[in-house]
């Protein structure tokens, strides 16, 4: 027992810097972004390694290169380690000295990265220079225990209406955008950010858009739309574009997630953006391919699960000992055929609290955003909302999902009783005023003052056609005429009686011009 005991004290000693960065080795074999490596026989997992073409200089000299290229254990084996090369791979070859660097593989963070675009070393890729930042935090780290978390019941607002009235978002969730290519995945993600200008600046939550396997256009687009709305002032792109390593697509949202606990440490909300996971996930099981480690499920190392679970784990609501910060994640899925039972999709489904599902069919009618109400669920729920939206959206979901199914069943037959006439015109008129252009989110207030307006009748004597463009002249009106509605509404985050007399003699006044 003593003997294993020395052993593990001389392991640990072993990973101080002064002593395990001195210790070298030879790359064995290199190709395909990944090098197996002699000599290194104190490393550990997940340590940074670096990749020097000279034998005759120290580690200070060697990290001053202006391209550095680094590496990160990941296999320990009998007689070798394997590496993941982070970097230009065609670089490393037989023969080179690889050089431990004694820490795990970390990232800096702080309020300098904040309206920049990094990639998941940290490294900026902007063009704008050094950012600054000082402090370095291993980009894994185990999540926060259940006594350290509070309660999830803080709104995070979209400015999507469908969003915060059905499926109601809160700071710390995991709420998960899933669905086929092309049905506005990222949109949803992009006006949440966006949205965020609509919150008081003291509640204004740090974003982080994490970009795996994006082209690169796509992502530049995502950074000037930003950039234009004024959003980049409290944003964080961090990308893994699709030119990059698979190791880079890897480790960016544990990167993301690094940076946001950060935010998070400091008492402050953060909202971080995995787009998306099932592009990080061909990336690892190429990585573990690689490795030679055994393929499981559709050739997916038999970790996958982990992968992900300890990743949206750290998505959390600190309690007030803690500080009281949050990290609120919005991961991405793309399914193949709105396949929501395929491996990844079931994985992610079963770790978040919930999911919003776009379907392609909503999407091809012209729905936007389009979110299957029949689904797509919130497991924190009206915990999530003010007040004022638990108030006016109380019945919304439940009256749009059986609408669904009638709007089914009625292209079996024409023949409908009067009753289920009305139901499925309130369905459609609800329908219409639910829509929202791209890059248009809406405040809170708004959304719950144009809610209200739908399901007290205010917009019965018009026609489903007639209820998208009344909405937005609704809109108007009351930016010109109830500001001190929206006012209170926005403060108390409730509509108190007065505020519901005064915004029914609006509703009154606006709809007799209108008709």
């Amino acid at each position: 027992m003593e003997s294993i005991i020395k052993r593990i004290e001389r392991e640990i000693e072993s990973f101080v810097p002064s002593k395990g960065a001195t210790e070298t080795g030879i790359v064995r074999a290199a190709g395909d972004g990944i090098a197996e490596i002699d000599g290194l026989s104190n490393a550990v997992m997940s340590e940074m390694v670096l990749f020097d073409p000279t034998f005759d200089r120290t580690l200070e000299e060697a990290l001053k290169d202006t391209e550095p290229i680094y590496g990160l254990v990941l296999n320990l084996e009998e007689d070798s380690v394997r590496v993941a090369v982070l970097g230009e791979a065609s670089k490393v070859y037989e023969g080179m000295l690889v050089r431990r660097l004694g820490r795990l593989l970390s990232i800096p963070v702080g309020d300098s990265l904040v309206g920049r675009v990094v990639n998941p070393l940290g490294e900026p890729v902007d063009g704008k220079g050094p950012t600054g930042a000082k402090k370095f935090v291993p980009i894994e780290r185990e999540a926060y225990g259940v006594i350290d978390r509070a309660r999830v019941n803080v709104p995070l607002h979209t400015g999507i209406k469908a969003i915060d009235a059905m499926i109601p978002i809160g700071r710390g969730q995991r709420e998960l955008i899933i669905g086929d290519r092309g049905t506005g995945k990222t949109t949803i993600a992009i006006d949440a950010i966006l949205n965020q200008k609509n919150e008081p600046e003291e509640a204004r939550p740090i974003c982080i858009y994490v970009a795996i396997g994006q082209k690169e256009s796509k992502t530049a687009k995502i950074v000037a739309l930003l950039e234009e709305a004024g959003a980049m002032a409290y944003t964080i792109v961090l990308t893994a574009p699709a030119s990059s390593p698979a190791a880079f697509q890897f480790l960016a949202p544990f990167a993301g997630a690094a940076i946001g606990e950060h935010f998070m440490e400091q008492g402050k909300d953060a909202l971080v953006i995995y787009d998306d996971l099932s592009k990080q996930a061909v990336a690892y099981r190429q990585l573990s391919l690689l490795l030679r480690r055994p393929p499981g499920r559709e050739a997916y190392p038999g970790d996958i699960f982990y992968l992900h679970s300890r990743l949206l784990e750290r998505a959390a609501k600190l309690s007030q000992e803690k500080g009281g910060g949050s990290l609120t994640a919005l991961p991405i899925i793309e399914t193949q055929e709105g396949d929501v039972s395929a491996y990844i999709p079931t994985n992610v489904i079963s770790i978040t609290d919930g999911q919003i599902f776009l379907q392609s069919d909503l999407f091809n009618k012209g729905m936007r955003p389009a979110i299957d109400v029949g689904i797509s669920v919130s497991r924190v729920g009206s915990s999530a909302q003010t007040k004022a939206m638990k108030k006016v959206s109380g019945k919304i979901k439940l009256e749009l999902a059986q609408f669904r199914e009638l709007e089914a069943f009625m292209q079996f037959t024409s023949d409908l009783d009067e009753n289920t006439k009305k139901q499925i015109d309130a369905g459609r008129r609800m329908t219409e005023v639910l829509k929202q252009k791209n890059g248009e989110p809406l405040p809170f207030e708004m959304q719950a003052v144009v809610i209200f307006a739908a399901t007290n009748g205010f917009f019965d004597g018009f026609t489903p056609e007639e209820a998208h463009t009344v909405e937005k002249k609704l809109r108007d009106y009351l930016i010109r005429e109830a500001k001190n509605v929206l006012t209170s509404i926005r403060e108390k985050k409730e509509i108190t009686e007065d505020s519901e007399k005064e915004l029914l003699t609006s509703l009154e006044q606006f709809i007799q011009r209108t008709q």
